[in-house]
């Protein structure tokens, strides 16, 4: 079984992958505090109480978008179950045709995504993922990632709204029943994630118009099943891309 670990700036996501089966999925908090020893004795608490042993696993892997995580998640993943883990970088073999200026600055989340999105759906293609930031990206026809555009994320703006402005409260990241509202939380709640869905509704139109044809359009992300209901685009919804993508870089990489 295969511990696949994705590290984001919000949530840390933890995959028991069986084969090509994802068994278990399960988040924690990203806190830049925390040390080796307390991720391993959160990680081996989890695992305890859904009856998994730690000593079950064959293979790790871990995509980090965090600097500071990086070393002390690997360091965590050896202490649990004695095993080097496989991290997602610079080197490695992906299979991508990466056309953008620099594909050392391509994020090992959206390397995750683009990889899984190639091999589980028809290009071309769009990808959402929806974290703390929104990050749309292209992969075109020919199975050759072109790039995209990276948007504040729904709950960086939520924040942002509440902080910056004095009379605004804190609103939990729901759509209210309509867009027009007399409530001030409600009133924020639709501008928080109807506008989101408009903002994605608008960018996957102007991404159509410039790339000549349709594509396949995926979300995934924590925060895509609170907005892409609300979108009027088909958009597909994925929770697991990235950690099907880290599976599938696993494999590739592990000879």
């Amino acid at each position: 079984m295969l511990l696949a670990i994705d590290i984001g700036n919000s949530n840390i996501v933890i995959g028991c992958i069986d084969g090509d089966k994802i068994v278990r999925v399960f988040r924690m908090v990203t806190d830049l505090l925390k040390t080796e020893d307390e991720y391993a004795a959160g990680i081996r608490s989890i695992l305890d109480f859904n009856d998994i042993d730690s000593h079950s696993f064959t293979g790790a892997a871990i995509s980090s978008v965090v600097p500071p995580l990086t070393n002390v998640f690997r360091e965590a993943v050896n202490r649990l179950t004695g095993l080097p883990a496989f991290l997602v970088g610079s080197g490695i073999k992906t299979g991508l045709n990466i056309l953008i200026d620099n594909p050392a600055e391509l994020a090992a989340d959206m390397v995750c995504s683009a990889v899984a999105a190639l091999a589980k759906y028809p290009a071309p293609i769009f990808i959402i993922d929806m974290g703390t930031a929104t990050k749309i990206t292209v992969i075109d026809r020919n199975g050759s990632y072109i790039g995209g555009a990276i948007c504040p994320g729904v709950a960086l703006s939520a924040d942002g709204l509440s902080r910056g402005a004095s009379l605004l409260p804190k609103v939990p990241i729901d759509a209210p029943k309509k867009a027009i509202n007399g409530v001030t939380t409600d009133a924020m709640k639709s501008g928080i994630v109807f506008g989101a869905a408009a903002m994605v509704d608008g960018m996957l139109r102007r991404f159509t118009e410039e790339l000549g044809e349709s594509a396949t359009v995926v979300a995934t992300g924590g925060l895509a099943a609170k907005v892409v209901p609300h979108c009027r685009e088909t958009i597909l919804l994925d929770d697991n891309l990235i950690l099907d993508g880290l599976r599938l870089l696993y494999e590739k990489n592990r000879k």
